[in-house]
């Protein structure tokens, strides 16, 4: 895949994804927005995070991991963008970073 691709692939996942954090948490946007390399694991289309990705979740967790809930409990698909829960929860330990349990976003 070449790098005008790979951007454009990586400008308009970041692109859903802002949509997709605007419909819950308008003040989530510029928190989420730096995950777009965790889309191609959370989405199944990579066996596993980037670096890029790990560094960016791990940014999140320690700043603003409420933030988080936006991406775990929504509906992506209507947005464009479809997040395998079961893929995303495994981010912590594919990473190797402490999350909060994500039953927490129900608090």
């Amino acid at each position: 895949m070449g790098l005008g691709l790979r951007l454009a692939l990586t400008a308009a996942m970041a692109a859903m994804l802002m949509v997709y954090a605007s419909a819950d948490l308008p003040d989530c946007n510029s928190v989420i927005i730096p995950l777009a390399p965790c889309l191609p694991f959370v989405t199944g289309a990579a066996p596993t995070p980037s670096i890029n990705c790990c560094t960016a979740f791990a940014s999140v967790v320690s700043s603003n991991p409420r933030c988080l809930c936006t991406v775990l409990d929504g509906d992506g698909s209507k947005y464009g963008v479809s997040i395998n829960r079961k893929i995303a929860l495994t981010l912590p330990a594919s990473c190797n970073v402490v999350t909060p349990p994500p039953e927490e976003c129900n608090n």
